[in-house]
């Protein structure tokens, strides 16, 4: 396969190292064509994220009309098709502007799955299982049923948090469903709500409850402590951006700062280069480590990748690999547009696609696996 050098991570001043993809152990030809099929794959989904008629993106693809579908974060255009392709954390081929700061939806819950670990790193969180209200003091938290809510349920989205959030109920994503294929037509209809940690539900608003509470937990703004401990020590660029909702504004210790969702359902978001996201799979595909310098422990990266009890291809955020045709232990963060960061970290690969439609993805990610040789 030619030179290994798995230690390898690009350095603090923007350079990044580049290998021929021969030398990486890809067929050149075959690579060019995955590439030029998330090129040709583009996502349906408008350039100004606002459909004709008015209508948010988010709105349509969820089927969500009603007291909670109001637009409460910034929207900004979105770009081209973008991506690049990391074997041993050199860059192998990369496409569209891997620079321009770019919206990515739920991306950013794989983000705040970290940011809760840099939490339990710290001590701010001495057990997954112990109830957030040990450690958080708030309303959202308090009686027989959202009170024994425990950091587990959040981060693996099985909290049934009752309630509601900067002007958000939880029953908006109630029968929500994502990914191909997907049937909302009953999303938002009041369901039964069901014991913490047995049932599944892909919900925002209990998502942003999670950011909310690390929020809480640290006394300090998530993108501060983001930028802090993860981005600047992995050389990111400064342009990215995490924001919150016009209604998300919060004070704590005298201090006025913005809750910041886990995605971009109402707008805002984490706004971030393709570039900035492949350091950030990167830290993630070598165990937290960055060079020589531990960023997350690993025993924050086994719990975060395990397989959830109530869903098994979902860990703490993270999507797990089912697919055959891909590596066992591969892993993505997903988001809507679609975006996505797709890790192998036993064949060395990271990916991030920018804006491919979503039934577009498996098959480009068989394409990029059937252009390995080894």
């Amino acid at each position: 396969m030619g030179d290994r050098h798995e230690n390898y991570v690009p350095d603090a001043s923007g350079t990044w190292e580049r290998v021929e993809p021969a030398r990486s152990g890809f067929d050149p030809d075959k690579l060019a064509a995955a590439i030029g099929f998330a090129e040709a794959n583009e996502s349906p989904w408008p350039r100004s994220l606002y459909y004709p008629d008015g209508a948010y993106v988010g709105n349509v693809e969820w089927n969500e009309t009603g007291p909670w579908s109001e637009v409460v974060g910034p929207v900004r255009e979105r770009g081209a098709p973008a991506g690049l392709v990391l074997r041993d954390g050199r860059i192998v081929a990369e496409w569209g502007d891997v620079t321009r700061p770019d919206v990515t939806f739920s991306i950013a819950k794989s983000y705040l799955a970290v940011l809760a670990g840099i939490a339990f790193d710290d001590g701010l969180i001495a057990d997954v299982n112990e109830p957030v209200r040990a450690r958080v003091q708030d309303p959202a938290l308090e009686g027989p049923h959202n009170g024994r809510i425990t950091w587990r349920h959040l981060l693996q989205q099985s909290s049934e948090w009752d309630g509601e959030l900067f002007g958000k109920s939880d029953q908006v994503d109630h029968f929500r469903q994502i990914g191909p294929g997907a049937d909302n037509s009953r999303k938002g209809q009041l369901r039964q709500r069901q014991e913490p940690g047995t049932f599944y539900e892909y919900n925002d608003v209990r998502v942003n409850l999670l950011a909310y509470c690390l929020l809480k937990l640290f006394g300090r703004p998530l993108p501060e402590v983001l930028r802090e401990r993860v981005m600047d020590p992995i050389g990111a660029s400064q342009s990215w951006e995490w924001l919150g909702y016009e209604t998300s504004w919060v004070e704590i210790a005298g201090r006025r700062m913005q809750s910041v969702p886990g995605g971009s359902h109402w707008g805002g978001g984490l706004f971030i280069p393709t570039l900035d996201h492949a350091r950030f799979g990167l830290m993630v595909a070598r165990r937290g480590m960055w060079g020589g310098r531990r960023i997350l422990s690993e025993a924050w990266i086994e719990k975060m990748l395990a397989p959830s009890p109530t869903l098994a291809n979902y860990g703490y955020l993270w999507w797990l690999n089912t697919n055959p045709d891909l590596p066992a232990g591969a892993f993505s963060a997903l988001g809507a547009g679609s975006n996505v960061i797709w890790v192998a970290p036993g064949e060395g690969l990271v990916a991030v696609i920018r804006w491919i439609d979503k039934g577009a993805i498996d098959p480009f990610l068989s394409r990029l696996m059937a252009a390995t040789k080894a």
